[in-house]
C-alpha cells in the first residue's frame, strides 16, 4: 500500500486465493480510467464512476471468474473502499457529506454519503433480471456494501424510479460518483474536520 496525502492518491494491492487486485485512485483527477476486471459490464460501471466523479482510476484484476463474478466484484469493492479511505487521510478540510439525485432516462437514483468513519449501508432497489451481461444484479448491493465498510462511510442508495436494470445500475454508479466527489471536496472555511468531536 502507498499513499500520497498531498495528491490524495492511493495504490492498493490485494491478493487472495480468489482474486489478485491492483488499484490506483486519485481523488483529484480528471476522470481518466484504465480498467480491466474481466467483466465487461463491471468495467463500464467503474469507468462511469471515474468519469462522473472526476477521479483517476486504474484497476487490474485476476479473479476466479470460472466460479462466478462474486469474488471479483466484492473484492474490488473492498479495495476501492480502502483506496478512498487511504487517499482521504485525516479528512481535514473536506465537506464530509455529499448527495445527488441522478436521472438516466426513466430511472432516478438518490445517493447520499457521510464520510463519518462509521460504516453503514442502506440500499433500496429491486432488479427484474438476474444479470446484465456477465454481471449478476445481486452483486450491486454487495459491491456498495463492501465499499461502505472498507471506506468506513455511511452510504444510502435508493431507486426512486426505474425499470431497466442497466439504467438503474449505471445510474447508481454515477450517483455514487457525484455524491462522493462532493463529500471529498474541500472547503476553505473548514480548517479542521467537520465534526464537533474534533475527529472522524
Amino acid at each position: 500500500m502507498a499513499n500520497n496525502q498531498s495528491a490524495r492518491t492511493a495504490t492498493i494491492n490485494r491478493k487472495t486465493s480468489e482474486t489478485d487486485i491492483s488499484l490506483y485512485l486519485n481523488l483529484d483527477g480528471k476522470g481518466n480510467a484504465d480498467v480491466d476486471t474481466g467483466i465487461g459490464f463491471f468495467d463500464h460501471m467503474l469507468k462511469s464512476f471515474a468519469k462522473h466523479g472526476l477521479f483517476d482510476l486504474k484497476v487490474r484484476v485476476q479473479g476466479d471468474l470460472i466460479v462466478d463474478c462474486h469474488h471479483t466484484i466484492e473484492d474490488v469493492g473492498i479495495v476501492l473502499g480502502e483506496a478512498i479511505k487511504k487517499a482521504l487521510g485525516d479528512k481535514v478540510g473536506i465537506k464530509r457529506y455529499g448527495n445527488f439525485f441522478l436521472p438516466m432516462d426513466e430511472t432516478l437514483i438518490l445517493c447520499a454519503i457521510d464520510l463519518s468513519n462509521r460504516p453503514y449501508l442502506v440500499f433500496e432497489s429491486e432488479f427484474k433480471s438476474d444479470s446484465v451481461g456477465y454481471f449478476d444484479t445481486q452483486m450491486v448491493k454487495e459491491f456498495f456494501y463492501a465499499i461502505s465498510y472498507s471506506a468506513s462511510m455511511n452510504l444510502h442508495l435508493k431507486k426512486m424510479w426505474g425499470e431497466n436494470d442497466h439504467h438503474i445500475i449505471e445510474a447508481m454508479f454515477k450517483a455514487f460518483a457525484k455524491a462522493l466527489d462532493e463529500a471529498v471536496s474541500k472547503d476553505s472555511r473548514i480548517t479542521n474536520v467537520l465534526s464537533t468531536k474534533g475527529s472522524l
